[in-house]
Order: structure tokens, then sequence, then C-alpha cells
């Protein structure tokens, strides 16, 4: 089956195919390092991550580049409230960028350029544009050109008229027209700068992605990608800029752009003091916890943070590292080497639950469709392990073998985990005895046998497997 992605220059889905063969190249907007990124950020990268994972699975050779801004309008504002000199700033906070990367469990980009390191590039795509006519210069400030270009606004689905009326735009009045972008802004007084035709000064925003996405990828490629918010004005911008420079259209073919990340229905804010950055974020969850929450939504719709649905994300993991420890121990008890017939038939039950989850991921990396296939294996697994008094080994590592395939496109199942611990004798007889209790409806007994196990540090939980008990943590 083709793979198809939502476009969000045309609205609707297509089936992809790369410009180049097998080829895919692949452009997310990364980091601003002036502060920790967030798990806002952390939803961005680990959705992008999935989405190379699966191309790669498919057999594309992909070249995935992510940016790093480290000189910008943020980075200047934060050094002077921290008295930091603004690179030294955006260096420790690049460093701190990777180690969540890392932490997440994000396999590494190909390229992470940095803004610092392509300002020739960036001079001369803007002495190219000045050349053509798209780029003027003020004062030592040099801006786009808006009115030059006929479809503006494409990317965003909105008129010159409307961006005007209702875009926040910077109102300078060295601006021939109100919507014209900074390419090359003059240095002030204690800022970083560099020399340039039009003095010292330093890149705009928009321009160090068209420059650094066409140095790694041409200049046409296949995806384009970061959240929402960035879809106008920096995307619309890039798309302006680069097509101008290089006289070549579709500047890229496929745009994708990730919903928000909000914290119990709220946007992220410092105003409202409920921003969770990554580094906060994984010292309560596994990193895997918080990847299957964020698989929970797809990538382009919004998903909502609460410790609930961290906490059933928890709890979901743990049901598919259980079974993955069950079978690991019964490859070593299991004597019988070969599947038999009824073994084949069922292993084909699970080949076709595989593929309904392949179709899933071809339909614009629909990962909580592919959960619910991926959670119908275990559930499937689980019931027949339990009917079946004898399993060849073959089939056990055939099992094992779909869960790291399935459980490597995800990101998860990933883990070195310890089996789980052997309930010691006389809390296996506690639950032994609530089980009767429960099913002779002495629910009184079956309660007082439940908060005792607690007092113990042992807690229970009802499902339709059957009882689950774990280790009382610190904030049950």
């Amino acid at each position: 089956m083709p793979l198809k992605v939502f476009n969000t220059l045309n609205q609707r889905i297509e089936v992809f195919k790369p410009l180049r063969d097998n080829t895919v190249g692949i452009y997310v907007c990364g980091p601003t390092v002036y502060d920790y990124s967030h798990a806002g950020h952390a939803r961005t990268y680990i959705a992008f991550d999935i989405i190379v994972r699966y191309l790669r699975y498919k057999g594309f050779e992909v070249k995935y580049v992510v940016n790093i801004t480290n000189i910008d309008d943020k980075i200047i504002n934060r050094a002077k409230e921290l008295k930091k000199d603004p690179l030294k700033l955006a260096e420790k906070f690049e460093e701190a960028f990777f180690d969540d990367i890392k932490a997440l469990g994000i396999e590494q980009a190909d390229v992470y350029p940095k803004v610092t390191d392509h300002i020739p590039e960036i001079i001369k795509m803007i002495q190219t544009l000045i050349g053509k006519g798209f780029a003027y210069v003020v004062n030592g400030d040099v801006y786009f050109c808006v009115t030059k270009v006929a479809d503006y606004g494409r990317l965003s689905h909105q008129s010159l008229d409307e961006v005007k009326a209702g875009a926040r735009v910077d109102l300078s009045e060295k601006k021939v027209f109100p919507v014209d972008f900074a390419l090359w802004k003059s240095s002030k007084s204690g800022e970083p700068s560099w020399d340039s035709p039009w003095g010292k000064g330093r890149p705009g925003w928009h321009i160090e992605c068209s420059v650094m996405s066409m140095k790694y990828l041409g200049p046409q490629f296949d995806i384009h990608g970061g959240a929402q918010d960035l879809i106008f004005p920096h995307h619309e911008n890039e798309i302006l800029q680069s097509e101008a420079a290089s006289g070549k259209k579709p500047f890229v073919k496929y745009w994708l752009h990730t919903g928000f990340l909000n914290v119990d229905r709220k946007k992220m804010s410092k105003s409202l003091g409920n921003i969770i950055t990554i580094g906060e974020l994984l010292e309560k969850y596994s990193a895997e916890e918080f990847r299957l929450f964020v698989l929970s939504a797809h990538y382009r719709s919004p998903i909502n943070l609460t410790y609930e649905s961290l906490n059933q994300a928890r709890k979901n993991l743990e049901k598919l590292y259980n079974l993955i420890h069950k079978i690991n121990a019964l490859v070593k008890e299991q004597k019988k080497e070969r599947t038999d017939r009824e073994e084949k038939r069922f292993y084909k039950e699970l080949e076709d639950l595989k593929q309904k989850f392949l179709k899933a991921m071809d339909e614009d990396f629909n990962t909580p469709l592919a959960l619910k296939y991926l959670f119908a294996i275990m559930r499937k697994t689980n019931t027949y392990l339990r009917r079946r008094v004898e399993v060849s080994k073959e089939l056990l590592d055939r099992i094992l073998g779909l869960f790291s395939e399935l459980g490597s496109i995800l990101g998860i199942l990933e883990e070195v985990r310890e089996a789980p611990e052997e309930l010691p004798e006389e809390l296996a007889k506690l639950i032994g005895e609530r089980e009767k209790a429960r099913e002779s409806k002495d629910w009184e007994a079956a309660d007082r046998i439940r908060l005792h196990l607690r007092e113990l540090g042992v807690i229970l939980e009802d499902t339709p497997e059957g009882v689950r008990w774990s280790r009382k943590r610190r904030d049950d």
C-alpha cells in the first residue's frame, strides 16, 4: 500500500512520492536555544522521529536535517535578562537540547546546522534576492518585499489583505510595506554581529532555514516540518525567499505540521506557570511512557497532557513489557522447537494484525490506530499463551521479533528492563484469598484485603485480563 501524507500546502491527503527516486530529504525546524526545551517541543521532535523511522522502515533513503537557531532576538533578550553573553547562553541550551533528545530516545538527525556557521551563505542568498529585485536595503537593514510575489499566503491560506488586517508584523518605518520581513538586521550596541555588504549585523529569522535546508537538501526537497505555529509567518516566508532566490517551484513538495500540546487543556505559558520542561517530565516518567502518550493522538491533532493520561500510558507500556518478559521466560522453559499447524494458523492472525498496523501508518502516520493493532496483538497473544500448555520456541521467537519490529517503528519496547518481581508467597496468598472473596461476592472482605495489601506496599488493579499488582510508589 502506498504511503499517504497530509500536505498543509494543499490541505489534502496525497500519495507520497519523493522528488528523486527512493531518496527523501526532510528538514524540520529545530530549537531556538534560549531556554530549556519543553513537553510541546518534545511532542514535535518525537512525531518527526517516528516519521523518519517509518520512512526508513519503508525502504527510503532519508537525509534528515534539523537546524539550531543560535542567534535570534529571543536569545539576545534572554541574555540581557541574565547578563550573559548571547552566544555562550545559546551554547548552554544547545547542549541541553542534545541531552534532551538523547534522553527521549530520539534518533540523531544526519545534520544539525547552526545559524552562526552559515553566515557567508546567508549573505550570498540575500545578495541574490537584492540582485533579482526581491529585497531592498534601508540603513543597514535588508527586507524582502512581499508585493514582488503573486502568491503570498498560499501555505497559510490567506490573502495579503488578510495578513495585513490580522497578522503580527513588525511595524518598522524602514519598510516599504508593513508585511515585508527582515533578511538582515543592522547591529545594536552589545549584540553579536558579523560583517556584511550592508554593514555589521545579523541574519533575520526566516532566511536561516532557507539557506540551511537548500545547502544540505538542494533547492527543492521532499518534506519540511515543524509545529503548527510556524506555518505563518516563518514557513510562509521561507517559501517566498527560497523560490525567489532559486527560481524553482515548489521549494518543498510536502509540508507537515504537528498539533499543539496543552497542559490540562490550557496552552503552556510562563504567565500560567504550567510549562513542563523535558527534564522535569523525565524525572517522573520514562521516555517510552511519554512517547506512548504522544502516540495516542495523531501527530496533526492537539493533545492534552495530564498526569492521568501519562499514568495510563505507563500502565499500557507495562502490559507490553510484562508479555515480553513472559515470552522470554517461556523460551527458556519450552522443549518444543518447531511450530505445528495450529501455531502457524495463530501466527498468521498476528501477521494480519501487523499488516493492519502498517496500513494505519501508511495513512499519514496514524499512530493511534497503529497502537490499537499493536495492543490487539498483545491481547491475542496473552489469550493464546494462557490456553496452550506447550508452545514452540520458534513461535515464541517470531512473536518477540514481531514486537521488536513494530516497536522499533514507534520507538518503544527498546528499554532494557528486568523481569517483573516475583511476589512473596504470603502476599500471593492474600491476593488469592481476595479473588475467592470476589468470586463469592464478599465485597467487604475483598476490600479489606485490598486495603491491607496497600498498607504492605502492594497496589492491586482489576483488569479484563485478571488482577494485576505493582509496588506502591511514593506518589500513590
